[in-house]
């Protein structure tokens, strides 16, 4: 670095990213700060400039370059930042150590991990240090790729993991085996090693008998509430199982729960029927809550509340690798906390791109005419919370309604329940198979003609809730 590069720094200041010392004789205040410099952003120690930045310099011999090398040797894990030396005058010289962002952070100097706040050195906290500490080694060892010890293949639910494999390799993103055997299944999918399955396999597949009382953090609870508060419950249930079945119990609770908003556009005659909320931004705030949730937890679990006001999901856990809600709606990379499960539901198609979920959330609820969801992370859980700009409450419309309302002037939402058949026809298409016309009809208790039942199809259609593939009698329909 030029001496005209580093008066120009000096002119700056102190920063979180740059330091002045004015000799040599302050190596350990210096370490302290190349640790915490470690365990940020990186930056700039620079010897030879007093506290206001004037370019003193100092005598340096390779002795002095010894000593303050060997100070740096005492941070752990090793870290070798580069050290230069840049002469000011004939006898004397500035000493510039150039940090980068440590790649094992947490970072400790003398036992002591550091980090910076505006321009000074302060000691880190011991819930931050156990935080980069849990996300260093998260890479390596973590809940979901440990042994499942005493689970076994006949343990998971191998009807799903079959869907789930034939339903990858129908998108395209996992290539065909040949085999359908549920062991070879499971390790193609990298959930399965040395006849032990993964946690993240039983997570994903696990049979319900089984979770609940052995792994009891596979658990999904939801509640109405009459009001925006939580002091009165209208519904209040919990369910132990599976991430798909949990999922699938989640939706069918938001169906059941929530009203169907009709609207009027000018110019239109027809009603177009929607969802409260947009059924792809909450069906991505539970394939998230499910993903990135902390596991290892005993008594963790997701929670889906329904107020007259909003939509909360909730998970146990934090936020990881700096992300914050507000870097959630710019593009940001994806750094799943657990990236096997994750890797399954992207297989599956119940996330589409990576990094890209809670961006997904904000164009489906702008489309909708709603406000950008809430992210709200208090060190122990993460909340999305959906709003929808008005109160529906029982007597209008919403859950417990015993009158349709009254359709609404153009723009305004009017509120309705799906019927009996239509929950059912959801409820077959929500067991994952794309299915055709007459397999619907015929997986129907009630009986109904082919035209009715293609009138429900095209309606549930409109409402954004299932789509087909495929044209005339070959149409083949799916759950969105």
């Amino acid at each position: 670095m030029s001496i005209r590069r580093i008066t120009a720094l000096a002119a700056a200041g102190e920063s979180e990213t740059l330091e002045f010392k004015s000799t040599t004789g302050a190596r350990r205040e210096a370490a302290a700060t190349v640790c915490a410099m470690l365990n940020q952003r990186g930056g700039r120690v620079v010897f030879g400039l007093t506290p206001q930045g004037e370019a003193t310099g100092q005598q340096v011999s390779e002795r002095t370059i010894e000593a303050l090398s060997a100070e740096l040797g005492r941070i752990d894990p090793p870290a070798f930042p580069s050290i230069e030396r840049l002469p000011i005058s004939e006898d004397r010289e500035l000493v510039l150590i150039d940090v980068s962002p440590g790649p094992a952070k947490p970072y400790q100097y003398r036992g002591t991990a550091y980090r910076r706040v505006g321009n000074t050195t302060v000691a880190m906290p011991a819930e931050e240090y156990n935080r980069v500490l849990l996300e260093r080694m998260h890479s390596d060892q973590r809940w979901e790729n440990q042994p499942a010890v005493g689970w076994s293949v006949a343990d998971l639910d191998e009807e799903e993991i079959r869907r789930t494999v034939d339903e990858a390799i129908r998108r395209g993103r996992l290539a065909d085996s040949g085999t359908r055997d549920p062991a070879e299944l499971l390790r193609g999918l990298g959930l399965y090693r040395d006849g032990v399955p993964w946690r993240a396999a039983v997570a994903l597949f696990g049979n319900e008998s089984r979770i609940e009382f052995e792994m009891p953090q596979c658990r999904l609870r939801v509640a109405r509430f009459r009001g925006a508060d939580r002091m009165e419950f209208l519904d209040n249930r919990q369910f132990y199982g599976n991430a798909f079945a949990l999922l699938s119990a989640a939706e069918r609770f938001l169906r059941e729960t929530l009203p169907i908003a009709g609207r009027f556009e000018p110019g239109r005659m027809d009603r177009i029927d929607e969802p409260l909320y947009p059924v792809l931004a909450t069906r991505e705030a539970l394939a998230n809550a499910l993903c990135h949730r902390d596991y290892a937890t005993g008594g963790g679990s997701i929670g889906v509340a329904v107020y007259d006001d909003r939509l909360e999901v909730t998970s146990p856990g934090t936020l990881h690798f700096g992300l914050t809600p507000e870097k959630l709606f710019a593009p940001h990379q994806s750094r799943p906390w657990n990236p096997l499960i994750a890797r399954t539901f992207y297989r599956r198609g119940l996330i589409e791109e990576w990094g890209r979920g809670t961006l997904r959330m904000a164009e489906e609820t702008a489309a909708a005419g709603l406000p950008r969801p809430e992210i709200g992370d208090d060190g122990g859980s993460v909340t999305v919370c959906f709003r929808h700009g008005k109160v529906v409450t029982a007597s209008d419309g919403g859950l417990g309604a015993k009158n349709p309302a009254i359709d609404a002037p153009a723009g305004r939402r009017r509120m309705e329940r799906l019927n009996d058949r239509l929950r059912a026809i959801l409820a077959l298409l929500d067991r994952g198979q794309p299915l055709a016309l007459r397999e619907i009809r015929a997986g129907l208790t009630e009986q109904v003609d082919e035209r009715r039942l293609r009138e429900d199809l095209a309606g549930l259609k409109a409402k954004g809730l299932i789509a087909p593939s495929g044209h005339g009698r070959g149409a083949r329909w799916t759950r969105l």
